[in-house]
C-alpha cells in the first residue's frame, strides 16, 4: 500500500510538471505573437502617423506623393461596407434563425450546415472568381460598388449565419418552453424572446464579419476594382423628387486596401509612407469595429439575467 501511494505521488508530480511546461510554452508562443504584432504596429505607426492630416484625408490620389490623399478610398470603403451590410446582415440572420428554429433535423439540413461551415473557411479569392463570373459577366453589374458589396456579402454571410445560430443556442430551452406554455407561436417566441436575448451575440458576429470584409483585397482586385480613382461616387441625394438615387451603387470604386497596394507597388519612398498612413487608418477602423463588438457583447451580458 505504501509503494502505491509513492507511485501516485510521483505520477501526480510528473503530470503537474507537464502542465507547467505546457503553460510556459503556451505563454511564450502567445508572447512571441503579441510582441511581433506590437512591433509591426509600432513600425507602421512610426512611419505613417506623421503623414496623417486633414489634407491627406480630403485629397484625391495623385502622382505627386506629397499631394496624394485617400478621399476616394475611404469613401469607397464606406459605400462598399454599407452595401455589404445591406446584402449580408438580413439574409444571414434570417438564414441562421431558420436553420436553428425552423429547419427539420435531417440529412439535408446536415449537408447544408456542413457546407456553410466549409464556406466560412474558403479563401476569399474564390469568392472573387465566382463574383467575376456571376455578377460582372452574367448579370452585367460591371466593376461597381454593387458588385463589390455583393461579393463581400457572400464572403461574410457564412460567418453571420454561424454566429447567429450560436447566439440562439446560448438561450436556455426553458425560455422557449415557458413561452410555448403560455400559448405563444413559434414566431412570437423568436420575435419577443430569442432575438432580444441573442442580440448581443448576433451583433458581435456581424461587426467582426464586417471588420474582416473591410480589409479584404483579393476578391475586389479579382472583380476589377480600380487602383487609381480621382472622383467620388454619385451623391445619393438629388434636388428632384424622390430626392434620393441609387446611381452610386453602379459607379466604379476603390477602397483603402487597394489604395495601399497601389502605393506600395511604386518605387518612391514617399508613396510607401502614404501606404503606411493609410494602413494606420485601416488598422484603427478594424480595432474600433472589434472594440465595438467587445463592448456590445459585454453590455448585453450585463443587462440579460436568466
Amino acid at each position: 500500500m505504501g509503494e502505491r501511494v509513492v507511485f501516485d505521488r510521483k505520477e501526480l508530480s510528473r503530470r503537474q510538471l507537464k502542465d507547467y511546461i505546457f503553460a510556459i510554452m503556451s505563454l511564450l508562443a502567445l508572447g512571441f505573437g503579441l510582441i511581433t504584432l506590437l512591433l509591426l504596429i509600432i513600425d507602421l505607426a512610426s512611419t505613417g502617423l506623421g503623414r496623417i492630416d486633414y489634407a491627406f484625408m480630403t485629397n484625391f490620389p495623385s502622382r505627386m506623393p506629397e499631394k496624394a490623399g485617400i478621399l476616394s478610398a475611404w469613401v469607397g470603403s464606406l459605400c462598399v461596407m454599407f452595401t455589404t451590410a445591406l446584402a449580408a446582415i438580413p439574409l444571414g440572420i434570417a438564414a441562421g434563425v431558420y436553420l436553428e428554429e425552423y429547419a427539420p433535423k435531417n440529412w439535408i439540413t446536415a449537408i447544408i450546415e456542413l457546407n456553410i461551415v466549409n464556406l466560412a473557411g474558403i479563401p476569399s479569392i474564390t469568392f472573387g472568381l465566382m463574383a467575376l463570373s456571376i455578377f460582372v459577366y452574367k448579370f452585367g453589374f460591371g466593376q461597381s460598388i454593387l458588385t463589390a458589396g455583393l461579393t463581400l456579402g457572400l464572403l461574410v454571410l457564412p460567418i453571420i449565419i454561424v454566429t447567429t445560430r450560436e447566439a440562439l443556442r446560448t438561450i436556455p430551452s426553458t425560455i422557449r418552453e415557458a413561452a410555448f406554455a403560455m400559448g405563444a407561436s413559434r414566431w412570437q417566441v423568436i420575435q419577443h424572446h430569442l432575438l432580444p436575448y441573442s442580440t448581443g451575440g448576433i451583433l458581435t458576429g456581424v461587426i467582426i464579419s464586417l471588420s474582416r470584409a473591410i480589409g479584404e483585397t483579393a476578391p475586389l482586385i479579382t472583380i476589377g476594382a480600380l487602383t487609381f480613382i480621382a472622383f467620388l461616387p454619385t451623391s445619393p441625394f438629388t434636388e428632384e423628387f424622390p430626392f434620393v438615387t441609387i446611381q452610386w451603387i453602379k459607379d466604379p470604386f476603390t477602397v483603402l486596401p487597394i489604395q495601399m497596394f497601389n502605393w506600395v507597388s511604386r518605387p518612391q519612398e514617399e508613396f510607401h509612407v502614404n501606404a503606411a498612413a493609410a494602413g494606420v487608418i485601416l488598422l484603427t477602423l478594424t480595432l474600433l469595429l472589434n472594440g465595438a463588438a467587445i463592448y456590445i457583447r459585454a453590455s448585453f451580458r450585463r443587462k440579460i439575467k436568466w
